[in-house]
């Protein structure tokens, strides 16, 4: 399998050998800090000797990467003799639920969570600064420390999270029915017309789910937060680009997905992906073992050029554990994150979920590059554009959602529909920072 190291790539993956112990190294690690104060993070010098008595929870989500924290639980359980209780809890939810269950003392001493809530979580002071910067740095992929930091008001940029995984989307497609990957979006257009009707379809999305529909905002020349998605006063989210975003995914629902939006979820796209009914689906590593365990002959690609010639700029995002603040063993807590982000963890990790790992070494390895699947993901990770991870973001996600749904259902005009979604963006930003 050929290796899709570009020059862009390559940058991404520059590996420095670490000085230094590495994370998950056998001996607790000692490393400098600071105080509590602002940022919560670890007081200077801290020894990573678990605390007296120490017993940790531990949130995750479900499923596979449920199976994966159990098993770490365990093995740093067998090496620590601590013991660890893993809870499932959405990633996406932890952190609201630690705002509420962490000043009481409750929630999880570790805790999963995306790295776009990174921002939020650092101003709302619930988790602690990653006192093994130095050792990340040095062998995980530029990107996962870049996406699990947050630079304050000051320009001082601070490593929060322990990465585990970095993910996008990308095409899957049916091997049965289509003999080769579209390469555009008009080569989809024009196959799904031989085969869509009666019950199946050319190409599925959710058409309303900004976390996908940015592939084509971003693809067309919208963007969110200026050219480095930092600047929350720059807003581009009406703006040329994101209104062809708009009138794109208008020709798709009336060629390719005529259906409502609320009729498109995630489980109706994996049943008619499943049972043969759907040529191409966009999706991210997590339905891989879904259509693996359906017996579906299927392959990833980067997603298909849009008509301007570009490639959609899919989401990427980094997956990370992050210690509570609130934690009473705050030692132990980090010696855990640090313990499940090791290479070897993170390996199983790989094996368990199919997610790939952010570390530099592993992600080099002839079992990630020699994989079919991997290696496709890989290659779309090259067009991909992080999640912002600025505590605007979350004002984002709910107005550009009411967007695309007003374009899709009811055909509003997209600058219409983009130009609402910049107000209520604005105001929510507005009204956070009085």
């Amino acid at each position: 399998m050929r290796k899709f190291l570009s020059l862009t790539l390559i940058a991404l993956l520059v590996f420095v050998m670490a000085a230094c112990s590495k994370p998950g190294s056998s001996e607790p690690a000692k490393t400098e800090g600071g105080d509590k104060e602002g940022d919560k993070k670890t007081e200077e010098a801290v020894d990573l000797t678990p605390e007296e008595g120490a017993k940790l929870v531990l949130w995750d989500n479900a499923d596979s990467e449920a199976a994966w924290a159990t098993m770490v639980a365990e093995e740093f359980t067998k090496k620590y003799d601590i013991p660890v209780e893993v809870q499932e809890v959405n990633h996406v939810d932890a952190a609201g639920k630690l705002e509420v269950d962490g000043p009481a003392g409750l929630g999880a001493d570790v805790f999963h969570a995306p790295h776009d809530h990174v921002g939020n979580m650092v101003k709302a002071g619930l988790i602690y600064e990653n006192v093994l910067a130095d050792e990340y740095k040095e062998s995980f992929l530029p990107a996962a420390i870049s996406g699990t930091s947050y630079t304050d008001e000051n320009g001082d940029s601070k490593l929060y999270g322990f990465p585990m995984a970095i993910e996008t989307y990308a095409l899957y497609y049916n091997k049965d029915l289509v003999d080769k990957p579209a390469e555009t979006f008009d080569e989809i257009f024009e196959q799904s017309k031989g085969f869509a009707g009666d019950g199946k379809y050319g190409f599925m999305m959710e058409p309303a789910n900004f976390y996908f529909a940015h592939a084509f905002f971003a693809g067309y020349g919208g963007y969110i937060f200026g050219s480095d998605n930092t600047d929350a006063a720059d807003l581009g989210v009406n703006n040329e680009g994101a209104v062809k975003s708009g009138e794109f995914m208008q020709k798709m629902n009336k060629e390719l997905l005529p259906l409502k939006k609320e009729d498109i979820t995630g489980d109706l796209i994996s049943s008619f992906f499943n049972d043969n009914n759907l040529m191409y689906r966009i999706s991210g590593p997590w339905d891989i073992k879904n259509h693996e365990e359906a017996g579906i002959n299927f392959g990833i690609a980067p997603l298909p050029k849009l008509d301007n010639g570009e490639t959609p700029k899919s989401f990427s995002g980094i997956k990370a554990y992050y210690v509570n603040s609130y934690s009473k063993y705050p030692k132990a807590a980090t010696l855990l994150a640090q313990f499940a982000t090791s290479k070897e963890m993170l390996e199983k990790r790989f094996e368990m979920t199919g997610q790939l790992p952010p570390q530099t070494e592993l992600i080099e390895s002839d079992a990630i590059q020699n994989d079919e699947i991997a290696s496709a993901f890989l290659e779309q990770a090259e067009s991909a554009l992080p999640m912002p991870n600025i505590p605007e973001m979350q004002s984002v996600w709910g107005p550009m959602e009411t967007a695309y749904t007003t374009m899709w259902n009811d055909g509003t005009e997209p600058k219409k529909a983009l130009d609402a979604a910049r107000q209520q963006i604005e105001d929510a930003i507005s009204s956070q920072t009085k």
